[in-house]
């Protein structure tokens, strides 16, 4: 096969496109600082504060302290036990995520949301007129402070990787621009596991290779890429290069919403694998949540500690109606794998068939356990 094309990042007088991604500084927390001002300076998650709870997000306050999203609730409240949590509100969420998307709007009409809080825009032709992109990135986040009252950070660059690597140099409530000219050398200094893409597992395997800097990744041949990662490897050789073609798509139609996770110690007990369900399907309704999506169809993935994989999938008449109905779902799908001969690395869970929630807002599951 050939290498990739286009190894390079833009050469001087080519085109270069103009991303900015900008990302809320802990929203769903911010939204809930900004209407109770009790809890304006204090660890806040929102989330359920059972034993069963999950982190859907936590304040800069209790981050401080180690609290982070899809973490279990238990183990949030050891860590921090002044936390303080509150129930989601994703109506709220999703009413100022739309005041958001409008200030986009004033600048231009490609913006790809990823959430409710983050979205790429493409500003190379936008609608003021403007020149310079971090010059568009202060305009919008000044603005979304005087519309919404809470901050955003942002991150320019020449491609959407960049952009997203760029929003977090300076969080919270700042930007940072990565040029052209600094995109290969930036990325060379990055840890792998700091890509996007490239989760954990990935980045693990990668060190056991050698890999451990966008550097040390770049050195590796295509071929040797796709040895040890398949398809990807072409994804990971062309990133080690700061080269990303994907271009922002407003009207991109998502096929299905996943999240999974490899553990550190194989799972042989069935209870156990039941607790990592419930991140997972967390992070599924929550990504759902942000696109106004739910679905009929789930997925569960069980990789085995000889890498052995296998999907269970069941579709329903109806769609989901929240994250508890889709853990229970995927656990049904579970139960009947267990006792396991030989342990669990890996779990997964997928919503797919897909359709717009847009007439059931009001019927959103809220209510998980805990809340």
């Amino acid at each position: 096969m050939a290498e990739p094309q286009d190894q390079d990042a833009p050469a001087a007088g080519k085109a270069v496109r103009k991303i900015i991604h900008v990302d809320m500084d802990a929203f769903y927390a911010s939204v809930e600082q900004r209407d109770n001002p009790d809890l304006r300076g204090k660890p806040v998650a929102v989330g359920g504060s059972a034993a069963r709870g999950v982190v859907a997000a936590a304040s800069y306050e209790a981050r401080a302290f180690g609290v982070r999203s899809a973490m279990p609730s238990v183990t949030a409240k050891r860590r921090c036990p002044d936390l303080i949590f509150v129930k989601p509100r994703f109506e709220v969420y999703r009413a100022v995520s739309q005041q958001i998307r409008e200030v986009f709007a004033e600048h231009t009409d490609l913006i790809e949301p990823l959430s409710l809080d983050e979205a790429y825009l493409d500003v190379t032709q936008n609608k003021q007129g403007i020149p310079i992109a971090t010059d568009i990135a202060l305009l919008i986040r000044d603005r979304i402070r005087q519309v919404t009252g809470l901050n955003a950070s942002a991150g320019i660059s020449y491609n959407k990787l960049l952009a997203k690597l760029a929003s977090d140099l300076n969080k919270p409530n700042g930007q940072a621009v990565i040029t052209p000219a600094r995109g290969p050398d930036f990325v060379a200094a990055l840890p792998v596991s700091k890509f996007h893409g490239i989760g954990p597992a990935t980045a693990a395997k990668m060190q056991r290779l050698g890999i451990v800097t966008g550097a040390d990744l770049r050195d590796k041949p295509v071929e040797f890429l796709r040895q040890h990662f398949g398809k990807s490897g072409d994804w990971y050789f062309r990133i080690a290069r700061g080269i990303d073609h994907r271009p922002v798509e407003p009207d991109r139609i998502r096929k299905s919403v996943g999240a999974e996770d490899t553990f550190d110690r194989d799972i042989f007990d069935f209870d156990a694998a039941c607790q990592e369900i419930v991140p997972l399907a967390q992070k599924v309704w929550r990504a759902c949540e942000g696109k106004g999506l739910t679905g009929r169809t789930v997925t569960l993935k069980v990789k085995y500690a000889d890498f052995q994989q296998i999907t269970r999938s069941r579709t329903l008449t109806a769609p989901v109606h929240g994250a508890e109905d889709l853990r229970a779902i995927a656990v049904g799908l579970m139960q009947p794998l267990f006792p396991v001969e030989k342990g669990v690395r890996l779990l997964g869970v997928t919503l797919s068939s897909l359709e717009d929630d847009g007439a059931r807002v009001q019927q959103l599951s809220l209510s998980l356990p805990g809340f």
